[in-house]
């Protein structure tokens, strides 16, 4: 964790952002994987890491706002605890560690916040994404669980994304930390794709990397010669020659910072004609919307960017037709761009996700677009300095969409669809770095990745 007075300060500029009641901010607890003292990894909640830093099940964090004061409800361990777990230190002593003087057990909470309700006091709290997590907040609060996203404070979702996407100094400096944990992941992947070998085994070997030099991966590991499915977990595959492989991976640090990193090779080392062709398009839009990133600029114009670079390459090779600016404007790339250029990244992959993509990527100036591909874009706003977002463009030949629009004869003005058929079988090719947006543009984060068709064939080599 950081020192002390990073997380005295950020719930103070809280308390400055808020106007008044109680600020409820639940840790997350132990989860069964297959009985109750068998648990999952346990992954304290990024809010509550934020502003308390404690990673230990069994907490709750309070900021009450009109007394300026805040609380850690927690309890110290007892000897049957010690026993299985060693000394531990107490409540007090942990919570010192992030600046709260006030510890309080956690059976007095429930009348800690009865009486504030009582009074009339406004209770905040934030989305939850575990079930267990409504059910408390419906008995805390002494409403149905069914109704607990009803009452999540907008105040409180808008003062948490204020102060958490600009990331400070020791955050950005945790980033880069797990960007280079993915170097190594990335680089070991490359040098192990050879025909034969298995895709578990990748996807194995690097998984224990993420292990061996930080807390784990940021997300479960894309790893596939099947890269047209943008999401692949699937890893029954073996490598064999003329498919390309999607390495799309990350680390997460002790205290939740994390990376987010994609390189796409060729089965054994060298790409072929057609491959560097389809290559080369995505690493233009890579290169040219990293080049574009700067304070003041919407992100949305930075994706649509990349849209007509993609476009304009696939004219090149034939498979697309007509005015880049018109296809661009019908969706036309989508077929093979269908996502989003990036997302927000920090204590998690997809930063502040659980909060709501709209409020976290969209604000007052811009909304969503319900166009398909662009719809799928989480982050449209404008860029401020200390922005921490990914950049990750691709092109993938999806069999199954290509035959539904070919059937329904969508954007046939813009695509060849007779020269789309022959790509059927070429799979998806997505390229993604993390970028820091500075006071006077933009900074890749951490050790330089191979990229370059020459710097991934040299490492493969």
């Amino acid at each position: 964790m950081f020192q002390a007075s990073v997380y005295t300060n950020r719930r103070a500029r809280l308390h400055k952002l808020m106007k008044s009641g109680i600020v409820l901010l639940p840790g997350n607890n132990e989860s069964a994987m297959n009985y109750l003292a068998n648990t999952y990894h346990y992954r304290q909640d990024s809010n509550f890491s934020y502003f308390f830093a404690l990673c230990q099940p069994g907490l709750v964090g309070v900021m009450d706002l009109d007394n300026d004061k805040d609380i850690i409800f927690g309890d110290d361990l007892d000897m049957d605890d010690i026993i299985w777990m060693g000394p531990q230190p107490t409540m007090k002593d942990r919570a010192a560690l992030a600046g709260v003087k006030e510890v309080m057990p956690s059976q007095e909470l429930f009348d800690f916040i009865q009486k504030a309700t009582n009074a009339g006091r406004t209770i905040h709290y934030l989305p939850s994404y575990r079930g267990e997590t409504v059910l408390w907040f419906g008995k805390i609060l002494g409403i149905s669980p069914d109704f607990v996203k009803n009452y999540t404070s907008k105040e409180l979702i808008k003062a948490v994304v204020q102060l958490r996407e600009i990331k400070e100094d020791v955050e950005i400096k945790a980033i880069e930390e797990m960007v280079d944990v993915a170097y190594e992941m990335q680089t070991t992947a490359m040098k192990m794709a050879k025909p034969g070998v298995i895709e578990q085994e990748i996807f194995g070997t690097i998984e224990g990397i993420a292990l061996a030099k930080a807390s784990g991966t940021s997300f479960p590991i894309i790893l596939s010669i099947d890269g047209q499915t943008l999401h692949n977990h699937f890893h029954g595959n073996t490598l064999v020659p003329g498919r390309m492989m999607v390495i799309d991976c990350g680390a997460e640090s002790h205290i939740n910072y994390c990376s987010d990193i994609t390189r796409t090779v060729p089965v054994g080392g060298k790409f072929n004609e057609r491959q560097k062709s389809i290559y080369n398009i995505v690493l233009k839009a890579n290169m040219d919307t990293i080049a574009a990133t700067k304070p003041g600029v919407l992100n949305r114009d930075i994706h649509l960017l990349a849209a007509k670079t993609i476009a304009q390459g696939l004219k090149d090779l034939g498979l697309m037709k007509g005015d880049i600016d018109a296809a661009v404007s019908a969706g036309a790339h989508a077929l093979f761009f269908p996502h989003g250029l990036g997302h927000m990244m920090g204590m998690d992959v997809h930063d502040m996700e659980g909060l709501g993509e709209n409020n976290v990527g969209y604000d007052e100036e811009i909304s969503r677009a319900s166009q398909f591909g662009l719809a799928f874009l989480r982050l449209g706003k404008r860029l401020k300095p200390g922005f921490v977002l990914t950049i990750e463009p691709g092109i993938y030949f999806i069999p199954a969409l290509i035959d539904q629009w070919k059937a329904e004869g969508k954007c046939a003005e813009f695509i060849n669809y007779d020269k789309v058929e022959t790509y059927k079988d070429f799979g998806g090719i997505r390229l993604e770095d993390d970028i820091l947006v500075t006071e006077t543009g933009h900074r890749v984060l951490g050790k330089p990745i191979p990229k370059t068709v020459e710097e991934i064939e040299a490492m493969m080599a």
